[in-house]
């Protein structure tokens, strides 16, 4: 099963093909890469008259935006209530995974219904989506994340979305917060895991995802409240499949009664097929 985040108006996938994808951020149309766009392109991307830039990558890692016409250094864009600052960054990045508003809204009617007070860990949290959205559905958040910058964006995001209260910000390695947590006696009564395929935390530590989200998962589990609304893992890494997230959920919550819900996340594109970005996993205490 896929789910598709299908209520975005200023942003959509416009064409997809040979490796890329060619999108419309607001005003502004980027070409960036995609690897699981392995078809042939329907039409020439590179064609469209208003295309604003193109991301290269290097065969050396990493890699280098063309700009093909001026365009602001930064600009904001809406879902909903929610506005987020958009900055084409290394490594193709803008700030923002647009397919990930069907774990917002999801999370966020939990949020909204649960009639109570809801406190919200948010883990590898980058520049806040999930944060924000769930903030302004009314839960308490703490936020962690090892970049600064990427914390400092979050904020950003936070406060163009009429946020002024209710998130606090953690600059750290996650398992190294999580750990501190569990000591501190800490609960929460929801996480969100949106970990890297590869990461570095400040002080070197390393992050591979297919030996240390089983590990950190089980660490986590302790992090629930008796009554805890969900538990959310995300992951974009190529290959692994929902599967594998609703059997660490299942694991690592065992004895605990809810339901776990697998599927892929992805984007409509305007050709009329499904993008894949990723797949969820996410146990609900329903």
């Amino acid at each position: 099963m896929i789910r598709l985040a299908k209520d975005w108006k200023d942003f959509a996938v416009l064409a997809t093909g040979d490796g890329y994808k060619l999108e419309r951020w607001g005003e502004t149309v980027l070409l960036r890469p995609d690897p699981q766009v392995i078809w042939r392109a329907q039409c020439d991307l590179r064609a469209r008259k208003d295309l604003a830039a193109v991301y290269h990558r290097s065969e050396k890692g990493g890699g280098s935006w063309e700009y093909l016409r001026p365009i602001p250094e930064s600009w904001n864009i809406s879902y909903r209530d929610l506005t987020f600052k958009i900055k084409p960054m290394g490594f193709k990045h803008t700030g923002l995974f647009p397919e990930q508003a069907v774990n917002w809204d999801r999370m966020c009617g939990l949020v909204k219904a649960a009639g109570r007070p809801v406190k919200v860990l948010n883990l590898f949290a980058y520049t806040g989506g999930a944060t924000v959205a769930l903030a302004k559905a009314g839960a308490e958040v703490v936020h962690v994340d090892a970049a600064k910058g990427m914390v400092e964006r979050a904020g950003e995001n936070a406060r163009l979305s009429g946020i002024t209260g209710g998130i606090r910000y953690i600059v750290d390695d996650c398992k190294k917060f999580v750990m501190r947590e569990l000591r501190r006696g800490n609960r929460y009564d929801g996480i969100v895991m949106d970990p890297p395929s590869y990461g570095r935390g400040p002080g070197g530590e390393m992050w591979k995802i297919e030996t240390e989200l089983y590990p950190f998962a089980e660490l986590c589990a302790g992090l629930l409240s008796d009554d805890p609304l969900f538990f959310l893992i995300n992951s974009y890494t190529t290959g692994l499949q929902p599967a594998v997230l609703a059997n660490i959920l299942a694991l690592v919550l065992k004895g605990r009664k809810g339901t776990i819900d697998a599927y892929e996340v992805g984007l409509p594109t305007e050709e009329g097929i499904a993008l894949p970005c990723g797949a969820g996993g996410i146990f609900t205490n329903d």
